[in-house]
């Protein structure tokens, strides 16, 4: 919470304005004045209860192995709307319930046997941010969630017990028929690392644009460009420009999407890269499959394609073998080809995911073929309570001995969570 006072400080400051009337609200005043905005508000309390298994073979066949046995608390307290304004505060606390005998991060080798599992202990501010509303524009300052369309560029990483979030201010319009324009400056990401580590919080200068017209007959049309500057990692500035376009006929859908990628601000590397995507779905009866293809592209020995603001954990792959970095140091990109079928029985919901992984670009990768993995989950409500099951099995393929990192590796997560 180091730089938590250069958001929220200012926060604070202006929430004491919220006395003075608007003139810019256009919309009916939820509460007559600004204690009864507070006395209204909403408080919420959120937990996740989650055990997870790894289990990785380390290039050198041995295997290391961790377990973990967490909480997860959070507690939101939102207050009612008053002349356009509204503000939210939103405490974390992450908690083993057991001994924290796991690495938690890939620059910690506290226990040199055992495997990473990020879910580091701590209390932190995961939200703190006023709101502004007029007409159909918000503009919200402070430590926020953002989640921009499937999340592969932007996103809050929600799986894992710390969430990521952005520290900035941003701005959202529907304004205009069909429109939906968001734009933000960040300049802090808070990682799921947690505070207490060196890859914890990232100062940035990131400006992020996406605007979106769903008034096509053919589906929804969405055109971004993501400057990141990242402070304390270089190498992981970029510019990203892209287009996406997702639709749905009857029981058919589709996503198409292109991105290019250069090298930006203090980055060492000098490459342009290019993204593809290409994703089909149909429901047949109840069932629903999937099947996609896509590519981080890589630009030979020079630099690939990186989402650094992603939730990684939704793409190729569970075992999170290939986060962010193509496969550890090396520079050849990678192709995901995976097919996944869904169903529920007797009310539990159900799915099968298959993904066949391997390099972009064969010579600068120093192999084809990195590997395949296989996953499920199954997942159920009993009320405000959700049970969830998820396993992930990858298995190596590799040829070059260099790619340490691309191990058979198994993952199990039992997770029970709750909101109130």
């Amino acid at each position: 919470m180091n730089n938590i006072k250069s958001t929220v400080v200012p926060s604070l400051l202006l929430a004491a304005a919220l006395g003075a009337p608007s003139v810019a609200a256009d919309e009916a005043d939820k509460a007559t004045n600004l204690a009864e905005a507070i006395k209204e508000g909403d408080v919420t309390l959120s937990l996740r209860l989650r055990y997870e298994d790894v289990e990785q073979e380390t290039s050198s066949g041995s295997d290391k192995e961790a377990d973990s046995f967490t909480l997860k608390t959070r507690l939101t307290y939102k207050t009612a709307d008053y002349q356009g304004f509204s503000a939210l505060v939103e405490m974390d606390d992450v908690t083993e319930l057991d001994s924290v005998d796991y690495n938690t991060a890939p620059n910690d080798s506290s226990f040199p046997d055992a495997a990473i599992i990020a879910d580091p202990e701590g209390t932190e501010v995961n939200q703190a941010w006023l709101a502004y509303k007029f007409g159909k524009n918000t503009l919200t300052y402070g430590r926020q969630r953002i989640l921009l369309d499937n999340q592969r560029f932007v996103g809050g990483v929600g799986f894992r017990q710390n969430e990521q979030t952005y520290d900035g201010i941003s701005f959202k319009s529907k304004a205009l028929k069909d429109t939906e324009i968001f734009v933000a400056h960040i300049n802090r990401v808070n990682r799921i690392f947690g505070e207490d580590s060196a890859l914890g919080d990232h100062d940035n200068s990131t400006v992020l644009l996406n605007v979106s017209y769903s008034g096509l007959p053919i589906g929804k049309l969405t055109g971004y460009h993501y400057n990141i500057d990242n402070d304390n990692v270089a190498n992981m500035s970029t510019k990203t420009t892209g287009v996406r376009l997702a639709g749905k006929h009857k029981q058919l859908g589709y996503n198409l999407e292109y991105a290019t990628q250069s090298d930006a601000h203090d980055n060492s590397r000098r490459y342009d890269a290019d993204y593809f995507l290409l994703e089909g779905s149909a429901k047949l009866g109840a069932f629903n499959f999937k099947l996609g293809h896509e590519v981080l592209g890589a630009d030979g020995d020079d630099g690939y394609f990186i989402t650094p603001l992603a939730t990684l954990h939704k793409f190729q792959g569970w075992s999170d073998k290939f986060l962010n970095k193509g496969v550890g140091n090396v520079t050849g990109g990678l192709t995901d080809t995976y097919a996944s079928v869904g169903t529920k029985v007797a009310g539990v919901k159900l799915a099968l995911v298959y993904h066949m992984i391997s390099a972009d670009d064969d010579s600068a990768a120093g192999t084809d073929d990195y590997g395949r993995e296989f996953g499920f989950v199954a997942t159920r409500k009993f009320g405000p309570v959700t049970l969830n099951l998820k396993y992930a099995d990858f298995s190596e393929d590799v040829d070059s001995t260099a790619l340490t990192q691309v191990t058979d590796t198994s993952k199990l997560w039992l997770t029970a969570s709750a909101k109130f």
